[in-house]
């Protein structure tokens, strides 16, 4: 029988995290992190992950994170975890310690995550995260509006700034197709992997993607949406009272395109 991937499997530097490690994240969780699935021993846009990993270590510590050390520290983590581990959902975080010198890296290892592609509602909340563009964990109001949209019947929570103004979805990015092309909303937030690597598949297909302002009380201006994140792509189908169609032909070119997406080995 072919074991499967522990509930949770952690590495510090390249070594099995002891109680001291985990003081870090639970009492100095300052830090941030990339999360990705990992397909036979695979990652899609792993080359953006350690460029997102390295530009948050500068601006937040002031250092370099160097993308072959993650590349080196995934893979061990995964072997850790058995080496028999090719499929897994990982995530990688940065951290540093008073009066340490160098990044710590850890890296955790899940059981992998299969994206189920049903259609989303979302929840309108009035909440944008400050330096959106840094993915970090212990999110507070994001983790508290997520609740609070399933605690009502809805999927996940949608971001908004003052005005109306959409920014992203709680743990995922926002997409609209307005007939012509995606619109990505025009607001702080963060580009997410999977959004990233869409954009760049997108323009390669010839379907180039734009970024426009986007307000709650202009959703009628659209035909469909969809969310991204490392676990995939879903559509739309509900934002607070607005109903949305699913439009197939969309999924499809967005599928196409991220399943095109270039990978890299960990």
């Amino acid at each position: 029988m072919t074991p499967s991937v522990p509930d949770l499997h952690v590495e510090f530097d390249g070594r099995p995290a002891t109680a001291e490690d985990l003081l870090i994240p639970a009492f100095a969780g300052y830090g941030h992190f990339t999360a990705m699935q990992v397909r036979d021993r695979t990652v899609r846009g792993l080359d953006l992950h350690l460029e997102r990993l390295d530009s948050a270590n500068r601006e937040l510590f002031g250092l370099p994170l160097a993308g072959e050390r993650v590349r080196e520290l995934i893979g061990h983590a995964l072997d850790g975890a058995g080496a028999w581990t090719r499929d897994a959902s990982v995530r990688v975080h940065g951290y540093l310690p008073q009066d340490s010198a160098e990044t710590v890296v850890a890296v955790t290892v899940r059981e992998p995550v299969e994206p189920d592609g049903s259609p989303r509602s979302l929840m309108s909340v009035p909440y944008a995260r400050a330096v959106a563009h840094i993915k970090r964990p212990g999110e507070f109001s994001q983790i508290h509006y997520g609740q609070q949209a399933r605690r009502a019947g809805f999927d996940e929570a949608l971001l908004t700034s003052p005005g109306g103004m959409v920014t992203e979805g709680a743990i995922t990015n926002i997409g609209f197709w307005d007939g012509t092309s995606v619109v990505w909303p025009d607001a702080p937030a963060l580009t997410g992997i999977t959004m990233a690597l869409l954009e760049s598949g997108l323009a390669r297909a010839g379907r180039p993607s734009v970024r426009r302002g986007v307000t709650l009380d202009g959703l009628g201006a659209y035909r469909a949406a969809f969310v991204s994140n490392s676990q995939g792509i879903a559509p739309v189908h509900r934002i607070d009272d607005t109903v949305l169609a699913v439009d197939e032909d969309l999924m499809k070119l967005l599928g196409e395109v991220y399943e095109d997406a270039p990978r890299g080995t960990v």
